[in-house]
């Protein structure tokens, strides 16, 4: 199930989408300022997020600019600014769509799906990243077209980084994800232990890695999007 974060000062508004969008099998977030956003995506996988540009205690321009050194996540801007330069702002600095106010739910709606749909990997899709081939439909794997085999753990970690390129993914996301009821009782080491592993097979040089990154003090990020 896809997560969405809407960041909307007006809590009627904000409601009003949450439940619109519901509807479409989305679990919803709620923010009312950048801080409860900020908050949430450092806690929280989220898919998109519906960004007001004026906010109480900040800027949505200036929250995304600084979303968009640690992530990609798709942004949607609902704002009443609807002049040319505002728009041609918001999508400069890391915006996928921009919606001005009033705009109809039906039409949100429509964006919203839209924008999930084109960023989302599709489970028959062949992605390839350099010398690497993987398709997760039919679990086949190769690294310079020779096969490469993979445990249930290290295709589970593949899988939810490939999924979220340019995204910093938290170990605790991560251990959740991988081992879902279990992962109170995981061992932390586990999950260095599989990336390490991981790394092992998919990077020329594991010391330095191209695909995972390590980003100290929060958790790992898988750097590159597919080859079209």
């Amino acid at each position: 199930m896809k997560t969405l974060l809407i960041v909307e000062d007006d809590r009627s508004l904000n409601k009003g989408i949450a439940l619109s969008l519901t509807q479409n099998g989305l679990r919803i977030e709620q923010a009312y300022t950048l801080a409860m956003a900020e908050q949430i995506v450092a806690e929280t996988r989220i898919d998109l997020i519906l960004l007001d540009i004026n906010l109480p205690d900040g800027s949505g321009l200036d929250y995304c600019e600084r979303l968009r050194r640690t992530s990609q996540v798709p942004v949607i801007f609902l704002t009443a600014n609807d002049m040319e330069p505002d728009i041609v702002t918001g999508f400069a600095l890391g915006g996928d769509d921009y919606i001005t106010k009033p705009f109809s739910l039906m039409v949100l709606r429509a964006r919203v799906l839209a924008v999930l749909k084109r960023t989302a990997p599709q489970p028959d899709e062949v992605l390839t990243f350099g010398p690497l081939s993987l398709d997760f439909g039919k679990l086949e794997f190769y690294k310079h077209k020779e096969p490469l085999a993979f445990s249930k753990t290290e295709l589970k970690l593949l899988n939810i980084l490939v999924s979220n390129p340019g995204n910093v993914l938290s170990r605790e996301q991560l251990i959740d994800k991988i081992w879902s009821q279990d992962a109170e009782f995981v061992d932390e080491n586990a999950l260095t232990v599989a990336v390490k592993r991981l790394r092992s097979k998919i990077e020329d040089d594991p010391a330095s890695p191209q695909y995972i990154k390590t980003v100290y003090g929060l958790g790992y990020m898988w750097t590159e999007r597919p080859h079209l």
